[in-house]
This record gives structure tokens, sequence and C-alpha cells, in this order.
């Protein structure tokens, strides 16, 4: 059979090598109706090796512990975005694990991150994660205060502290710097700087800079997983035929541009039954879908037009809809802005646990991180950016809509679309966090370009556990 003759033609392949049949991502993009912003069309991928990764990474408490020990407090990661704290005392506090960290604009100009502990008998300081205001910190306990540079200010019974001083107990500094309307934090003093670890995400976003967009909805829902098997549930495109039950995703483009960042890009609207010649039984085995169908599977977007003109793609069509429909509704110009960027699902991820997408329509920002110190479940929060007219304010951002294990992402009222799409993506979840401890196979089998992204993760969290000196 053909599907026989591709799989002898491919192992004559080198590892990795191997690429589903028809159009691929590059040619889609030079195909399309408007210019393309340079990032877009690098390719950036290198085999990484095709063993197994063992499964207790996702289910043993003693890994978990290392990851706290090793990873959480020495790596980079997004806490809140800028107008969460526009004016000077505005604050955020932000809990990782047994971790909480505040930041506080200082200044106007200036935004600072402490560990949420007083110095004198370790309370945390403000409670629960979210968004506040102080003049000045006092702990709650016995009433030590901190101006909003951390500096111990005021403490009661002075007299009995001769030991204690602003040079000494003071609150414990942290790393914070921002991007891209991002605050970021780093827990440990030594790390490298924040530039060094986004990696190519500052020139290739200076074409869609998303400190221009402001947030439109922030979900947080608990996910009953490992936070590792949650995000990698995201990071590939390998799972739309079963798990979305769709027929794309396999012609899928997959970056990796160092040890910090990766990158897919899945053309939306761009069907090819070529693509799938390869499964077997019929289950994919139809024929190419005419452009009007295509048109109609993207109907999702609210557009315009139903049928696809002479000379014209659906990808065309939709495209210049969404131009007309999301420009008058945001009060933005979109008429310059690529078909990629309209309608792709373009993701870029940052280790160890944030993904950006620059799309205009796929437009979303994750993070994912252990719920508290169990193991087997996860907090993922995402936030839609919706772009900024030129010169408008940040409106205040809105507050997040909490979901329990138990709730559908369509009770997130203004998700819309993405609700049931949601839900399949993480409504596997719980079998494969149970899966991992039934399993009678060490560990878990990837794809050598589909699932590289995923490699590369881990390749750097064994960087982050076997090389990071703890204090």
């Amino acid at each position: 059979s053909s599907g026989d003759q591709n799989r002898m033609n491919q192992s004559k392949i080198p590892p990795g090598a191997a690429r589903a049949g028809g159009a691929t991502v590059a040619e889609t993009l030079a195909a399309d109706s408007r210019e393309v912003p340079p990032p877009l069309l690098e390719q950036s991928y290198e085999f990484l090796g095709y063993e197994d990764i063992d499964c207790s990474r996702y289910t043993s408490a003693d890994f978990a512990r290392k990851e706290f020990d090793r990873l959480w407090n020495h790596c980079w990661q997004w806490v809140c975005r800028e107008e969460h704290i526009p004016e000077v005392g505005d604050n955020y506090v932000y809990e990782i694990g047994p971790y909480s960290v505040i930041v506080v604009r200082s200044s106007e100009n200036d935004i600072r991150g402490f560990l949420n502990s007083c110095p004198h008998r370790a309370t945390r300081i403000l409670g629960g994660e979210g968004s506040g205001y102080s003049a000045a910190f006092t702990c709650p306990f016995h009433g030590w205060s901190f101006d909003l540079e951390g500096c111990l200010k005021e403490l009661p019974a002075r007299w009995d502290f001769p030991h204690v001083s602003e040079e000494t107990h003071s609150l414990q500094p942290v790393q914070c710097d921002t991007w891209g309307g991002f605050v970021f934090i780093n827990m440990d003093p030594n790390a490298p700087p924040l530039d060094e670890c986004l990696d190519v995400l500052p020139a290739h976003f200076k074409h869609f800079p998303l400190d221009g967009r402001r947030i439109r909805l922030h979900v947080q829902k608990e996910l009953p997983a490992n936070w590792k098997a949650a995000q990698e549930a995201f990071m590939e495109a390998y799972h739309n035929f079963e798990t979305h039950n769709g027929p794309d995703g396999a012609n899928a483009q997959y970056d990796i541009f160092g040890k910090f960042v990766s990158r897919f890009i899945h053309n939306i609207g761009n069907y090819s039954a070529e693509s799938l010649a390869d499964y077997p039984g019929d289950k994919w085995r139809a024929p190419p879908l005419t452009e009007n169908e295509i048109l109609q599977m993207l109907s999702v977007f609210g557009l315009e037009h139903d049928e696809v003109p002479e000379g014209k793609t659906a990808r065309d069509v939709a495209a210049e809809d969404l131009r007309r429909k999301l420009g008058n509704e945001l009060g933005v110009d979109l008429s310059a802005v690529s078909d990629a960027l309209m309608l792709d699902s373009i993701e870029y991820h940052l280790f160890p646990n944030m993904f950006f997408f620059p799309g205009i329509t796929v437009s979303m920002v994750y993070r994912f991180r252990p719920n508290g110190e169990d193991v087997d479940s996860s907090l993922f929060d995402f936030l839609i950016l919706e772009p900024l007219p030129e010169g408008a304010q940040h409106p205040e951002p809105p507050e997040p809509i909490r979901l329990s294990v138990e709730q559908s992402y369509t009770e997130a009222d203004g998700l819309g679309w993405l609700g049931p799409v949601y839900d399949e993506d993480t409504g596997n979840l719980a079998l494969q966090q149970q899966g991992f401890k039934t399993s009678g196979k060490r560990g878990i089998t990837l794809g050598n370009y589909q699932e590289s992204r995923i490699r590369r993760m881990h390749m750097t969290l064994d960087e982050f556990l076997e090389d990071t000196v703890d204090e």
C-alpha cells in the first residue's frame, strides 16, 4: 500500500528529519495575502534523541521536592502584568508551591520584588495571591513595618532588639524585571538576568509587542495532573486527530531556538488529506475538503462570509473577515496584518512554564505551575490579550475566573468557542496522571519532531536539577 511504501521510505530518513506530506507551514506562509513578519519565516529544529522520559518525573513527591529546591526558586517566572500594579503602592502576591513573593511598584518607574516573609518570625506579610495596595508593609503578627523599598522602618518594643537593624532585617529582595508588559521574578540572587533567558523572544516580539495589549479575560483552572503533563498537552498539535477529532495538525512546524525557548506554528484552515495518508483504517481517509467546507470549519470565529469566491481560499476570506470584524471591535487598524497572525495558532514556550501567542485571534498567554505542593495537580492560568488602540491607556485588568477540577471552561463567561476546545485539551489529563502510575513501561515515548519541544523542556529541567547548588 502507499502507506507501507511511505513508511519504508521514511525508515531511510535520518531521525527527526521525517515530515508529514502536504503543504508545509513555510509554503502556506509564502501564499499569505500580506507580508509575513520575518520571525515567522525562521525554521530552527534539531534532533534531540528518542529515549523515553521516566514516568516518575510526573508522580514522585521526591522529584517534586527537587523541583521546588532547584528549579522554582532559581528560574524566571512571570507574576503579573504591569497594569496590575500601575500606581505607587500597588502590589501583587504570587505563589508557587511553598514560596510566596510580593512585587510592588515602589516608585513611578521602579518595580521591586520581595519574599513574602517577615524577617522577625517568618509570618507572611500579605496573604493570598492577587492584587492589593499598601503605602507600607506591616506584618500582621507583631507589627514590624517596612517601606516600599523593603527597608525595615518600625517595630514595637525596639528596645528589646538591639541586634536588629535595617541592614540585617529588611525584607529579602528577589530579582525583578519586565518584558512585554509582564513582571518577572527570580528568587535566586545569582541567577543570570532575564534577558539571557528570553533567547529570541525580544527580537521576535518586536514585530508583535505584547505590552501594547490589554487583558480581556483571565481564567485560572485547577487540573488533575502534574504541571509538566498539563503544559505538555499544549506543546504539540499531534493530539488534534483524536482529542479534537479533527483532520489537522500533522503539518505544524516545530522550532527549538535554544534551551529556554521553543515554538510551534499550526496553520488554521489549511487542510491536506495527503498529510494523513499514513494513518491506518478509514478514519482520516476522506477526500480533501473543499474551500467552502474549510470556511465552514472556521465559522466559529463569527465570519461574515459563508462562501469562498472564485480564485480565493478559505484562509483568504476568513483572515479578511477577521481584519474587519476585530479591527472594528477593538478600534485598531488590522489591514496590514498577515493571514498567519489573524488565523494561526503560533505558540512560543519560555522555560519552564510560560506560553506566549503573538496572534490576533488566537491571542493567549499560559502559565502552568504546581498546585501547592501536590505532585498530582496543577494550576493553569490563561489570559486572552487584545491589541489596544494607539495611545490608549491600559484598563484595569479583570479578576481571574477560578474554576475547580470539576467545572467546565464553558462556565467562564467570555471564553466563547474556546471553552469546549479547552475542555477537550485537558480532558485526558486525569487519565494520563493515573496512567503514569499504572504503566508497566517505565517511561513515555516521544515523537522525534512533533514532540521535540517536550524533550527540550525536560533537558533544560535536568540542567537545573543537576547543576543548581542548594544554598
